[in-house]
């Protein structure tokens, strides 16, 4: 199966008065899993029930964000990983530098070997 796109015009980013238009492939969402949908599909395919499987799940998000908050890489398996990342304003003088400097906040993921692997196996086909 493929992931199908759509074409769609952009001006340039940047350029006053938006430049020159162009078009860009972009994907077409085919629709999203909830939590719950999830967990019946892992039920399915392991001998854990769908309330063991949603206590772990729960769990897992909050002792992410407890070593997220902490400063650590969280590695999850073939998932991939976790890290806080942000950006802050530049001065001349380090002592300039403090808290008050760092602006937004994110958190960066990295795919795994599998998910990579997925990713470049993929099959695009244009939506008609």
């Amino acid at each position: 199966m493929a992931i199908k796109f759509k074409t769609v015009q952009k001006t340039q980013p940047g350029v006053k008065g938006g430049g020159k238009k162009k078009y860009y492939a972009a994907p077409v969402v085919q629709g999203e899993k909830t939590l719950q949908q999830l967990t019946k599909r892992i039920e399915k395919i392991s001998t854990a029930s769908g309330a063991d499987i949603l206590a772990v799940q729960y769990a897992t998000v909050d002792v992410i964000i407890d070593d997220l908050a902490d400063g650590q890489i969280v590695r999850i398996g073939e998932l991939g990983s976790m890290r806080v990342s942000f950006s802050s304003d530049g001065f001349d003088k380090e002592t300039d530098v403090t808290g008050a400097a760092i602006k937004t906040a994110k958190i960066i993921f990295t795919p795994g070997t599998r998910l990579k692997e997925m990713l470049a196996a993929l099959k695009f086909e244009k939506e008609q």
